[in-house]
């Protein structure tokens, strides 16, 4: 089990979602990103790191220093369920490869079926292929 997929099931138990997982580039620094449904705050960080470290120490998985965060307004989208769960919300997009000249997008986020996600920009609709995007936040609302 790669970590990615051990702290993901660990945090699931706990009843938080794994958004993301970050190591510098010596792997000694670990960034944990969480979210729950009801929003993230200082405490749920405690609790979350305190066990991570106890895991992590009987996994023995390598590293000096462990951040556990909320994602912040700028959230970003990877999985299925996180398009399907901000639909209706402002997004930035970059694609992989872009579409009629273009890779950088900004716009509401419709929906997502089979692998395709609406975006709505300037009025007219777009069709993207997932698996073609490099990059998805949230825009923060202000």
């Amino acid at each position: 089990m790669d970590l990615y997929e051990l702290l993901d099931s660990t945090l699931a138990g706990l009843g938080y979602e794994l958004v993301e997982v970050e190591r510098s580039s010596r792997g000694r620094l670990l960034r944990v990103f969480i979210d729950k449904s009801d929003g993230v705050g200082v405490d749920d960080c405690v609790a979350v790191s305190n066990h991570l470290s106890r895991l992590l120490a009987v996994e023995n998985i390598d590293y000096d220093r462990l951040e556990v965060s909320s994602p912040g307004l700028d959230r970003p989208l990877k999985k299925v369920s996180d398009f399907i769960r901000f639909a209706g919300e402002s997004v930035k997009l970059r694609l992989r490869v872009g579409l009629q000249g273009q890779r950088n997008f900004v716009g509401i986020l419709r929906e997502v079926n089979d692998g395709v996600l609406k975006l709505e920009v300037d009025g007219k609709m777009l069709d993207l292929e997932l698996n073609n995007l490099e990059k998805a936040r949230l825009v923060p609302k202000l």
